[in-house]
């Protein structure tokens, strides 16, 4: 199966309501995602990642980070950088699909299944998920690779995402 890696707005400034919970949450998933994203190149499925703008409306995912970037914050941001032969979409709502070119993307490069990770579980990464699910792809959401601001709203979000969308949520 033709599978694809979405890493999703970890490129974040954390400067909002419970900000800090995600923050500190995100950090506890890193190391799972740079595992996935380490066996998503070692079995060359494309990484793609896609992050909100923060009134940058920029497409250059440099400027969102650093308008993003704090000290606190800095590891986290590091992870969601793309590398060079990685591909960057901009977002401007919580769907990776809502007026992107993902779509467009996604059959370009024939792909049927995505593993989706990043935060917040219970927004962006359920919305995604869920667009997905509509668009006929196969999916798996690893547990260990999503956060939201509180472990209630993260377990709530996949669950509904393993009951409704039949995503695969095993940890990697």
């Amino acid at each position: 199966m033709n599978t694809a890696l979405l890493v999703i707005d970890l490129m974040n400034d954390f400067d909002f309501h419970e900000g800090k919970h995600l923050l500190e949450h995100t950090k506890k998933i890193l190391p799972n995602i740079e595992k996935l994203k380490n066996y998503a190149k070692d079995n060359h499925y494309p990484i793609i990642y896609i992050n909100d703008h923060y009134d940058t409306w920029e497409t250059d995912y440099k400027k969102i980070a650093k308008a993003c970037e704090t000290k606190e914050n800095k590891d986290v941001i590091n992870v969601g950088l793309p590398d060079s032969e990685d591909y960057f979409i901009m977002k401007p709502q919580m769907s990776g699909f809502f007026r992107t070119p993902l779509r467009s993307l996604l059959e370009n490069l024939e792909i049927e299944h995505l593993i989706i990770t990043g935060i917040a579980g219970n927004i962006c990464v359920l919305f995604t998920a869920n667009d997905a699910h509509m668009r006929g792809y196969t999916l798996h959401v690893p547990k260990n690779c999503v956060a939201s601001n509180t472990e209630r709203h993260n377990n709530e979000a996949l669950q509904l995402m393993e009951k409704v969308f039949n995503a695969k949520i095993d940890a990697i």
